[in-house]
């Protein structure tokens, strides 16, 4: 539809329709638009005056308006240009049927800001509702709704009331034809298309609408016109207030309704209203919304047991074994451990890691295995249930036989203007903008560059606080240690939990600064590749932002989780980063509580910055627009103009918020095994993000061009991509850094102790380093009156022929620990694979729905074409009876087939 031949067709046939209309303006299409506004502001200027501010109409009173346009004077060189362009732009609008009416500045709110209000009257919305293929009711679908189960009475609170959760009856609908009018249930014509197929009709013709000829080029399509600022801006206008009900003539406001019962936070607790969501901002962002609200209702079963197995870590923190021997004063007190780092650090008693060992068994614990296989399920059930749904919507919504957006396949008039060759179309056999490969090439490698270039840049950010809690470590010990004042905080936070938190937060903060600039850097990129289509624009920006934020947000809990502590050494021997650090150590009870520190300032704070930027910022750029507007407040403060100061979602929106769900499903499902409180927060957040995007889109955007959509999109294959690698992560998260398969390892092949199995655990766990062996330059300097020091590892003693080697016990660990890796992905895999099989992608009664209105459509277009036939050969025609039964066979050969 994107070609420019295509659009002189689409044009002319509009043209042709527009014939038998008797336009208001057509005495002034001579005149310009300036002109034009002059003539019709002093023939009308007491009734527009007269007017409502929230009027959603032209100044008749009768014409709806569909879309505005607004521009301000130009006084810059192209001045005259831009003039040229939006006259000629205006006068084809009118050629295709659309009428216009024109705002002078003099009566705008700022006194600078001209508008053009766009109807689209009866003929141009039924050519091109053919034209587009949209579907319309035929008659009042005779399938009930679902019924209720036993449950839906408990969860009635929940529930919104009928008439907003289904505002129009359900219809069996088929695809508009002009020539079959009759056969639609056209009640009235001004309502019996809704006010998103309005805009989105609109919209189409505006994207396609020529504007003049340039450097032997044909220019079209408003987009280019806001990239060269020839129009400001061009949006559909809400349908009132949203803070108080439209009175009449203007039709029901549906955002008032929108934001009573879903944009305000006191409704955080009631499911949402999709239908009208659907009707109001049109499916794609319609289904952003379905995905968002089912994704938090199943992470509420996810929230429940992760809740479940916190409690019992927290239950049985105070009778865990190892905790009790740490603590101890007889056991923990007596263990001399090396010192953490070179020269600076002293010896150190086991018990002053007492709370730290208590708090890591809150997450450390035997429900770690349990909540990790379980969430390898949760994830597969998530999805094959979101399928079910997604199959659901598609026939709820109409859209089972939709084929891509035609938006999204239009060329980008960047990708027009940029192009200097032409090649056949193989399908439409038509000329069309062509770009040769090799044209390409160096923006390609430019682009890959750039992505390499900057998650190297996350790489050596990651690598630098690395070094930073490498170098602050041996500070805060020396520190700590010295200070006799701070004794009583030593209890609680040790030089390694500091470092941590602090290391988690300037992690942050580089995650976050570097995320600022790239999403600056990827958008230029991405643009400079010049993408033939939208689709490809936005496929190419996904791909880079999830790479890069991957890297970017997750690198840090892959190094914790699966670097920290594993390449360490021994005491006498250890590795050196860059030759002058030494690597970091795990504490004694492991290192999966700082990766659950890491993991909850990470997600928790991208969770509450992503918040209140959302809401923050649209707040303020809208306070202040209006605010430096404001200019003649004795005006008409107008519907057009009160839509103008609101900020515009933009084309890249739903693709932001698509990709922070996306990067929290991310947290919840790749370390969740360190942190079963992960789908807590991240139910929390959603509930409070499901509010915060529906005030905003409610209240602070202007509204958004409907479109169509069938899914989730490329972010349903990233789904897929990370709820197959979570299985993996968490194997080894539960085999490497968590202690659980260490301590069933002493349990079932070491344990001495029949009735207290785990009791002499804490002491297994630790290797005996002499102090003698301690090299200069490591070594403390202050002598002390104890030969040996304790360290974390499976070695062989110093009076051992293998001294400091690793000792048996370690392979039995090691094989134990690869066992369970392999053992566990198998099952959960496996699992999987049968959840997937079972579990039908489209559900039974669906299929049997889709059937039954197929076969009703089928039927009722049969009986119309009939009567239709009858009225026009007669009833005793024998051509008439041949026509009946060619078209009684062809209903019963569908019937079959169905």
């Amino acid at each position: 539809m994107g070609d420019p031949d295509l659009l002189e067709v689409l044009a002319e046939e509009g043209e042709k329709v527009n014939k038998h209309i008797d336009y208001s303006f057509q005495m002034s299409e001579s005149l310009s638009s300036r002109e034009t506004s002059f003539l019709i502001n002093e023939e009308t200027m007491f009734q527009k005056n007269q007017q409502s501010k929230d009027s959603i109409f032209f100044r008749d009173g009768i014409r709806q308006i569909d879309f505005v346009l607004s521009y301000v004077d130009d006084v810059k060189k192209d001045a005259e240009l831009k003039a040229e362009r939006r006259k000629e732009f205006e006068t084809n609008l009118r050629k295709t049927g659309l009428e216009l009416e024109i705002e002078d500045k003099r009566d705008s709110e700022d006194g600078r800001t001209y508008f053009v209000k766009i109807h689209a009257p009866w003929e141009v919305l039924v050519t091109y509702a053919e034209v587009l293929g949209i579907k319309m009711p035929i008659k009042e679908s005779d399938i009930p709704r679902p019924k209720h189960t036993p449950i839906s009475y408990v969860l009635g609170p929940v529930r919104l009331p009928l008439s907003v959760k289904y505002p129009h009856p359900e219809y069996f609908t088929a695809q508009f034809s002009r020539h079959r009018q009759e056969l639609f249930l056209i009640e009235d014509q001004a309502t019996f298309f809704p006010s998103s197929s309005r805009n989105r009709i609109v919209y189409y013709i505006l994207s396609r609408c020529p504007f003049g000829i340039e450097d032997g080029k044909k220019r079209f399509g408003i987009e280019r016109l806001l990239n060269s600022n020839t129009y400001s801006s061009a949006y559909p206008l809400h349908d009132g207030q949203y803070w108080k009900p439209s009175e009449p003539p203007n039709p029901t406001n549906e955002r008032y309704t929108l934001h009573q019962n879903w944009a305000r936070f006191s409704y955080f607790y009631k499911e949402q209203p999709l239908d009208l969501i659907k009707n109001y901002y049109g499916e794609k962002i319609g289904i952003y919304f379905v995905f968002l609200g089912f994704y938090t209702e199943m992470l509420f079963f996810a929230a429940v047991v992760g809740l479940a197995c916190f409690i019992y870590g927290l239950l049985s923190m105070e009778h865990n074994t190892s905790s009790t021997e740490i603590c101890d004063p007889e056991i923990g007190g007596q263990m001399i451990m090396c010192p953490l780092c070179d020269q600076v650090c002293d010896y150190w008693r086991l018990n002053s890691t007492c709370l730290a060992s208590k708090f890591s068994h809150l997450f450390d614990n035997e429900s770690t295995v349990f909540f990790a296989i379980f969430m390898g399920i949760w994830v597969t059930l998530f999805l094959e249930f979101w399928k079910q749904r997604q199959a659901r919507l598609e026939y709820e919504w109409d859209l089972v036989d939709f084929e891509e957006e035609q938006q999204q396949l239009q060329l980008r008039p960047e990708f027009e203007a940029m192009c200097k060759h032409r090649k056949l179309n193989a399908v439409t056999k038509e000329m069309e903008p062509y770009m040769p490969l090799y044209t390409r090439i160096p923006w390609y490698f430019l682009s890959g560059a750039t992505v390499t270039l900057w998650m190297s840049l996350v790489v050596t950010s990651m690598v630098a606080v690395i070094v930073y809690r490498l170098s602050v470590f041996a500070t805060f010990a020396s520190f700590m240690e010295s200070d006799a004042s701070l004794k009583q905080v030593k209890s609680f936070l040790t030089p390694q939990i500091t470092t941590s938190l602090t290391g988690s937060c300037l992690n942050f903060i580089v995650i976050l600064i570097l995320n600022f600039f790239y999403e600056k850097i990827s958008a230029w990129i991405t643009k400079m590749e010049i993408p033939r289509t939208y689709q490809e624009y936005e496929s190419s920006l996904t791909l880079k932002m999830f790479l890069f934020q991957f890297v970017n947000f997750y690198s840090s809990c892959f190094y914790v989780a699966f670097f920290k502590g594993k390449f360490v050494g021994y005491p006498g021997k250890y590795t050196y980063l860059f030759n002058e650090w030494r690597s970091e150590e795990c504490d004694p009870g492991g290192c999966l509580i700082e990766l659950t520190t890491q993991l909850t300032i990470i997600m928790t704070g991208k969770q509450i910055f992503g918040n209140i930027k959302e809401a923050i910022y649209p707040l303020a750029l809208n306070w202040w627009r209006r605010r430096k507007a404001r200019t003649n407040s004795e005006k008409l403060y107008s519907r057009w103009e009160q839509d103008h100061d609101l900020e515009s979602f933009g084309p890249l929106g739903l693709f932001y918020e698509y990709l922070e769900t996306v990067t929290q499903f991310g947290f919840v499902t790749l370390f969740v095994a360190s942190f079963p409180l992960a789908p807590l927060l991240a139910l929390i957040n959603n509930i409070v993000e499901i509010r915060v995007d529906a005030w905003k889109l409610t209240t602070q955007y202007r509204r958004t061009v409907a479109s169509k959509a069938h899914s989730i999109g490329v972010w349903q294959d990233i789904l897929y991509g990370m709820a197959v690698l979570s299985v993996a992560t968490n194997a080894f998260i539960v085999a490497f850094t968590s202690d659980i398969i260490p301590r069933l390892v002493y349990y079932y092949a070491y344990s001495t102790n029949a009735t207290q199995p785990m009791t002499g655990y804490v002491n297994n766990s630790l290797s005996v380093f002499l102090i003698a062996d301690f090299p200069n330059h490591t070594a403390p300097s202050e002598k002390r009156d104890f030969i040996t020091c304790r360290y974390r590892d499976y070695r062989y003693p110093p009076d051992d022929e293998n001294k400091y080697f690793h000792n048996m016990q370690f392979w039995h660990v090691l094989a134990a620990k690869m066992t369970f890796i392999i053992v566990m992905e198998h099952v959960v895999f496996l699992v999987k694979f049968l959840l997937a099989w079972m579990i039908p992608d489209v559900p039974k009664d669906v299929v049997e729905r889709i059937k039954r209105e197929k076969l009703m459509t089928i039927k009722i277009l049969h009986d119309f074409e009939l009567n239709k036939l009858k009225e026009n050969l007669g009833i005793n025609s024998n051509e008439f009876a041949k026509h009946v039964m060619i078209e009684e066979n062809k209903a019963q050969l569908a019937k079959s087939t169905l």
